[in-house]
């Protein structure tokens, strides 16, 4: 389980207000919504060093394919719509100097909105058929809803 995001300055501001008009941790903790323990630290924090923000930032992975490389990704898939990933991955690594893996070209074709999906099979009309239908529909030229 990852860590929860962090109160907003609002909250942090009541638990701490809260806390210097005499309410209990439950009470402070329901009235913001919060665990007892976020209160408890919150307050601890508060009173340590009078500063109740936090430090923590978003740490996100940088993407390996950037944005050059996706649109390079995306008119590799338009040359040829019937390729693998495998094909794919082996064209983008090409004269490249860093290489990418399968999965990280799979993951990136999904994040654009490119998945594969096969045709779906159909039985071919036959000459034969169309005559047969033809046949049927003037059979049934005026036919109407009785009921």
């Amino acid at each position: 389980m990852g860590k929860s995001a962090d109160l907003s300055e609002f909250d942090t501001g009541q638990i701490v207000k809260a806390r210097r008009l005499g309410t209990s941790i439950t009470e402070t903790a329901r009235l913001v919504g919060c665990s007892r323990s976020a209160v408890v630290s919150i307050h601890a924090k508060w009173i340590n060093d009078g500063d109740t923000s936090s430090r923590r930032q978003g740490v996100v992975r940088p993407r390996v394919i950037k944005e050059k490389g996706r649109r390079r990704l995306s008119r590799l898939v338009k040359q040829n719509r019937r390729q693998t990933v495998a094909q794919l991955t082996a064209q983008y690594n090409a004269g490249r100097s860093a290489s990418v893996s399968e999965h990280t070209v799979q993951l990136t074709l999904l994040d654009m909105g490119l998945c594969s999906r096969r045709p779906t099979r159909v039985p071919l009309s036959t000459k034969r058929h169309r005559q047969l239908r033809l046949q049927w529909a003037r059979e049934h030229r005026d036919w109407t809803v009785d009921k």
